[in-house]
């Protein structure tokens, strides 16, 4: 679909730094569109605190950055001919949808909620009456993932699925290589208990304990990295768990394109672009089986799914990996294969259909 030129979209959302996976969607769809054509204006919703000290101070911070996002909302509804706004559970939704979604409607702008927050149904079972108005307000939701859209239709919401879009360019299997004895792991997720690395230390943990030649490289960042590089010292990994830190995302094709299998030991998700990226650099993935992950792979097929905090679980499907070269090839091939749907070429007609339709239906 050729991209209407004269079309003018705002593009609410977080962006890098830091290059997390909502953040860097934000980026890469006001990338693509402009290259599309279209003309696009940003609002961050994660702009830095002006003056910077306000960031030490609660409350008072919330306020310094509400008041300027409030005004730049009213703005960008009077300049726009929809606004895309992505949207997440909790303080996100209150400070940063719905006072987008408000303004624009007072001023007759079309709205997307584009929701991707992987613990929905926890917040809207607490939430849903202070949600609802604003999603009724809205002149579309869209979910990344049939996952999203059943928790939305338990709530009585009708929603549209345009997928999260995957860099294949970028995101690609490197050079063959050579025979490794080294069973190599790559995680790519932030230190967060949300994340469940501490399982797979442990699942890795269990097949040392066999004498596996194993290594586990982790590239994330947060607020438990003490914790977890102390139980890793604690089991005697030190010698084969490496923290990398937060990498850049030319760093994490590398660690892909190196790695023999991605690990997701996560306790909550939604569509993680972690497990695409992997699969689109030909990396056979092992997942936990929550949230939205069993609606983007299949297991046996696409990935190996296995239940969330157990390391046994977890030893068993590496073990599964480590011992059987045609799995690992079918796993590949078959991801790859799979993650195409993703493609820029793939998505964008259906965002380029829904801002024209929308459009028309504003004038």
């Amino acid at each position: 679909m050729t991209a209407p030129a004269a079309l003018h979209i705002g593009l609410v959302g977080p962006q890098p730094p830091p290059a997390g996976g909502m953040a860097m969607q934000t980026l890469q769809l006001r990338r693509l569109l402009s290259e599309e054509g279209l003309q696009v204006t940003s609002l961050a919703t994660n702009a830095p605190y002006r003056p910077s000290w306000i960031e030490k101070i609660q409350g008072l911070r919330a306020v310094f950055r509400l008041l300027p996002f409030l005004w730049r909302s009213w703005a960008l509804a009077g300049r726009v001919d929809v606004i895309h706004i992505m949207s997440n559970s909790g303080w996100s939704w209150q400070l940063f949808t719905a006072p987008v979604v408000w303004s624009a409607r007072l001023r007759g702008t079309p709205t997307i909620v584009n929701y991707r927050g992987g613990d929905a149904r926890r917040y809207f079972d607490v939430s849903f009456s202070r949600v609802k108005p604003t999603l009724e307000s809205c002149s579309r939701v869209v979910v990344p993932s049939g996952f999203l859209r059943e928790v939305f239709a338990d709530f009585g919401v009708a929603s549209q699925i345009i997928p999260n879009i995957i860099d294949l360019e970028l995101f690609c299997p490197g050079p063959e290589r050579s025979a490794n004895s080294e069973f190599t792991v790559a995680i790519t997720r932030n230190l967060e208990s949300i994340y469940g690395i501490e399982y797979a230390v442990r699942g890795i943990a269990l097949l040392r304990g066999e004498g596996a030649n194993i290594r586990l490289q982790i590239a994330g960042s947060g607020p438990l990295s003490g914790e977890l590089e102390s139980l890793v010292t604690e089991l005697g990994l030190a010698d084969c768990v490496e923290f990398m830190g937060r990498l850049e995302r030319d760093q994490v094709v590398r660690l892909y394109q190196q790695a023999d299998a991605m690990l997701n030991p996560t306790l909550v998700d939604n569509m993680p672009n972690s497990v695409l990226e992997a699969l689109a650099c030909g990396v056979p993935v092992v997942s936990t089986s929550v949230g939205g992950v069993p609606f983007i792979v299949e297991h046996e097929r696409t990935a190996l799914l296995v239940p969330p905090r157990s390391p046994e679980a977890i030893a068993d499907a590496l073990r599964r990996l480590m011992n059987d070269a045609a799995l690992q090839a079918a796993l590949a091939e078959q991801g790859r294969e799979e993650v195409a749907r993703y493609s820029w070429s793939q998505v964008k007609p259906q965002w380029l259909s829904l801002y024209q339709s929308l459009a028309e239906k504003a004038a």
